[in-house]
């Protein structure tokens, strides 16, 4: 028994770094204000790019969401928003890894789903 112990310690160790960036989460929300992501999202509401809780309602049945996502937070471009943005391309952040692109994209995952307007 106190094998299994050791090891459900070890996993919760492990995890411990990973859970303090889960979705939600206030660190992963402060590295998108450092990486400027809200300068042209909000929560609720458009300001360039479309709101995150939009993102959250267009994508929540899609099990591939948040590599498809981590990955358009690196490249940027255009894409299924260009209705709501005028075509105003997503700026790229090459900056970013892609580990951290997918925390970034489980984050606006896990905000309240809001159906966007009609464009």
């Amino acid at each position: 028994m106190s094998s299994v112990v050791r090891r459900l310690s070890l996993v919760l160790a492990l995890a411990a770094p990973v859970a303090a960036f889960a979705a939600g989460s206030p660190q992963v929300k402060q590295e998108m204000i450092a990486a400027g992501c809200f300068a042209c999202h909000a929560v609720s509401h458009k300001v360039v790019g479309p709101a995150y809780g939009w993102i959250a309602y267009h994508y929540h049945n899609n099990p591939a969401t948040i590599a498809r996502l981590g990955h358009k937070i690196i490249s940027g471009g255009t894409g299924y928003w260009n209705a709501w943005t005028g075509g105003v391309p997503m700026v790229p952040h090459p900056q970013l890894t892609l580990a951290q692109a997918e925390q970034m994209a489980s984050w606006v995952m896990a905000q309240k789903p809001i159906a966007p307007p009609k464009p």
